[in-house]
């Protein structure tokens, strides 16, 4: 079954709502899930400590971001966290964890002009992990072309694939319609991507198989 992304906030802000639950609980969970999903589908990455790369948003989707480069710092990997927009207009549930990511993390604010040489870094690094944290089920509108580089274009992702580095997304590929799995514009491409509570249509439909690569539910206590 899935359900869609109007159905899912739904969800989530009946869940808080009711006091069950806060914003911040949903985002630590939801990030920690991450965490855990990416040592369960590579158990190699979880002897080693290496180089990770979490690509975060303005929105919660970048909360959930922080999340998981606080965590992946707590277990010692080195993490480069490149992020959008100012932490002053987050929202309060994103800005809150964006506070807690710890300075062993090297969090760097990037402008759109400044994106399309993040695909390139990466190159230049040891990272072994490309988390895409940047926009997510809420994503209605074509991505700018500014974000190509930020989001792995279909060569970067090639390339990476190549060189052994993991690509992950957070919710659903950044640039992918939840709704219907039709890419809005330039979208990222994963080898695992990571949902909350149920699958969503853009997961199964259309081209989203193709950009998602294994899904995996993670269950977020609602």
């Amino acid at each position: 079954m899935t359900i869609s992304s109007a159905e899912m906030r739904a969800l989530e802000q009946a869940a808080i709502d009711s006091g069950k639950v806060t914003g911040l609980e949903l985002m630590e969970r939801a990030g920690q899930g991450v965490v855990d999903a990416i040592f369960e589908e590579w158990p190699e990455l979880g002897t080693v400590t290496k180089y990770a790369t979490v690509l975060c948003g303005p929105g919660n989707n970048g909360g959930d971001g922080f999340v998981i480069a606080r965590r992946l710092a707590e277990r010692g990997w080195a993490v480069e966290m490149p992020y959008l927009g100012d932490p002053m207009r987050y929202s309060p549930d994103a800005a809150k964890m964006f506070s807690l990511v710890p300075n062993t993390v090297l969090a760097v604010q990037v402008t759109a002009d400044e994106a399309p040489a993040i695909g390139s870094a990466i190159f230049e690094t040891e990272t072994v992990l490309v988390i895409d944290a940047v926009f997510g089920i809420g994503l209605s509108r074509a991505l700018d072309r500014d974000y190509a580089g930020l989001l792995c274009s279909d060569l970067a992702m090639y390339y990476m694939a190549d060189l052994g580095v993991k690509c992950v997304a957070v919710d659903i590929p950044s640039g992918l319609s939840s709704d219907h799995g039709q890419p809005l514009g330039n979208a990222f491409r994963a080898h695992l991507t990571v949902t909350f509570h149920s699958l969503k249509p853009g997961h199964v439909l259309r081209f989203g198989p193709e950009y998602c690569g294994k899904t995996v539910v993670k269950d977020i206590g609602l």
